[in-house]
């Protein structure tokens, strides 16, 4: 039996959103499993050493689009799948999973548009387990030795985001860095990329940048053993939270300006810091409350959580 999943979602956080649902089609069916995914999901890193995963298939350019549905009914055709479990709506994906000659296609209601990524995923795959399903992913990697001095807490700091609305300030990171310094003796890894170049340079050259690590220079698979041994991540709502989760490390998320109801609420070990005077549970897109986030509640809260 030849079985594909199709999770067309750009971001890391998204890819790891999904693992859940996508390994309990895998054990379902004692069968690991082809995912068709865009390159942004960086799913050919996260998912390198997880043997759920049969197969990453990119969802190239040309075949996105109305235009390349032919051409990718064709790619999949040539890997004669029996079974297609579709994490969307699209009549465009119903469509090319026929064209592939894909006999048994599940998949979510059609034209649905409002949609919480993690609430859709779950009822979706309950659905075709009959199971309960634990929203808490599980990213599969191995573990190498921990070298980190344990003299320290080593915390992950996401400062990077996919938007400026999401980024809470780069001095505030700074402030917080020194004033958790100042309590405990720490050393930080600053989880960013090359867009990020100005901000981890300013980092560096504050008075805790002094051994910091950064990622700019890493590719996402080289960061996880990183990530893995920190003993928390603090950051904005970014692919590196979801990663922290994943790999069983508590996280401190900032919300600035994206939906926490979806993002926020599947992992028992993310806290999630909103702007002040929005309710509980509610900030979302346009929300745009990064100069409203309480710096002692992250203060307080990162000092709770590495004691």
């Amino acid at each position: 039996m030849q079985i594909l999943i199709i999770q067309t979602k750009i971001g890391m956080g998204d890819m790891v959103i999904y693992l859940p649902y996508i390994h309990a089609i895998s054990k379902k069916y004692n069968k690991s499993v082809s995912v068709l995914v865009k390159n942004n999901s960086r799913a050919k890193e996260l998912l390198d050493e997880d043997n759920h995963i049969n197969e990453i298939i990119d969802l190239k350019k040309e075949m996105d689009g109305i235009g390349g549905i032919f051409k990718l009914s064709r790619e999949l055709k040539k890997r004669n799948f029996d079974k297609v479990f579709i994490f969307n709506s699209s009549l465009r994906y119903n469509l090319i999973a026929k064209l592939a000659g894909i006999k048994s296609i599940y998949q979510y209601p059609l034209f649905k548009r409002k949609d919480n990524i993690m609430l859709s995923a779950k009822i979706f795959t309950e659905n075709i387990t009959n199971k309960v399903i634990s929203t808490e992913p599980n990213l599969v990697i191995k573990k190498s030795k921990n070298n980190l001095d344990k003299n320290f807490k080593h915390i992950c700091l996401g400062i990077s985001a996919s938007g400026p609305t999401k980024r809470w300030d780069i001095n505030k990171y700074i402030k917080l860095a020194e004033k958790i310094n100042k309590k405990i003796r720490c050393k930080f890894y600053i989880a960013g990329g090359k867009n990020d170049i100005d901000l981890i340079k300013k980092f560096k050259n504050s008075s805790v940048g002094k051994d910091t690590l950064s990622f700019e220079k890493m590719n996402i698979k080289e960061t996880l053993q990183y990530i893995l041994n920190c003993n928390l991540y603090i950051g904005n709502d970014t692919g590196w939270a979801h990663i922290s989760v994943a790999l069983n490390v508590k996280a401190i998320t900032i919300f600035c300006d994206s939906p926490v109801a979806a993002y926020g609420s599947y992992s028992s070990k993310m806290y999630t810091i909103e702007p002040e005077g929005v309710e509980k549970g509610k900030t979302t897109h346009d929300t745009l409350g990064s100069d409203k986030i309480s710096f002692d509640e992250v203060y307080n809260k990162s000092i709770q959580m590495l004691s």
